[in-house]
């Protein structure tokens, strides 16, 4: 195999470390359109980092952990359904940054980079820094596990056990935001947001705990990874799409055998 290839497969099986155990929450607290949200604001990101001529991959991860913010202060304000929020959120700044990117007539900017990205071009120094990112995410995540599944259970319930409700959602939502702008230049937003949701979905099915659910959602991710990967190679197809397909499906041979 190539060394590209290679490349490809570690920095999405790193991704897969880290979006297995984080898709467990993204499931069960029902905040599979946060992706999607950080997916829309992406642009307004990319819009204000041309603005502001600062590094673009710094503006969309300063504009996603604002994003988070603003989510749980309306959810704690306005009394409106999280779905809702995040619709408005979602939309409302997809169309700032239509908006602010018209005022830079003389600059083009290739969307659908930073939303598929490219994965087979990512080099030793980018799989290096997913592999860290992500142990680094994992080991976060592991230190608020107990206190987000009693709040994925009934919030209200943790919150008399004396769980910290708004900081340990806070935690979460900025530690999604964080990754899902950190890859989005090397895989796309798109591409992580889809290994978020779909395997932890498979991985449900199946799982008969908290952590053999986060487990299974890893392999799923990694078996979508090594999927696409080699469908890219023998069939020609871009590869995040093909990564996202190939979870798809394994999403959907879960239902058929689940049938069974």
């Amino acid at each position: 195999m190539d060394d590209f290839l290679l490349r490809a497969l570690a920095a999405g099986l790193g991704l897969t470390l880290i979006s297995g155990p984080l898709g467990v929450f993204v499931v069960w607290l029902r905040m599979a359109y946060f992706g999607d949200t950080l997916a829309h604001s992406a642009l307004l990101g990319i819009a204000l980092g041309l603005l502001l001529e600062v590094d673009l991959q710094l503006s969309v991860l300063v504009l996603a952990v604002l994003i988070a913010v603003a989510l749980l202060g309306l959810q704690r304000r306005s009394g409106l359904a999280t779905d809702t929020l995040l619709g408005i959120l979602a939309h409302g700044a997809l169309a700032i940054g239509l908006v602010a990117i018209s005022f830079r007539d003389d600059v083009r900017v290739d969307l659908l980079a930073y939303l598929f990205g490219d994965i087979l071009a990512v080099g030793t120094r980018d799989v290096l820094w997913i592999w860290g990112g992500a142990l680094l995410s994992l080991s976060a995540l592991m230190r608020i596990w107990r206190p987000l599944l009693n709040l994925s259970v009934h919030a209200e319930l943790a919150a008399v056990d004396g769980v910290r409700v708004a900081r340990i959602k806070l935690a979460f939502m900025l530690l999604v935001a964080l990754v899902i702008a950190v890859a989005m230049k090397l895989v796309g937003v798109l591409l992580i947001t889809a290994l978020l949701i779909i395997p932890a979905a498979a991985a449900q099915r199946f799982s008969r705990s908290p952590e053999q659910m986060a487990l299974f959602a890893t392999l799923i991710g990694a078996a979508a990874v090594v999927a696409g990967l080699l469908a890219s190679l023998w069939l020609d197809t871009p590869a995040g799409p093909s990564i996202v397909t190939a979870a798809t499906l394994l999403f959907l041979l879960g239902q058929l055998h689940r049938r069974h």
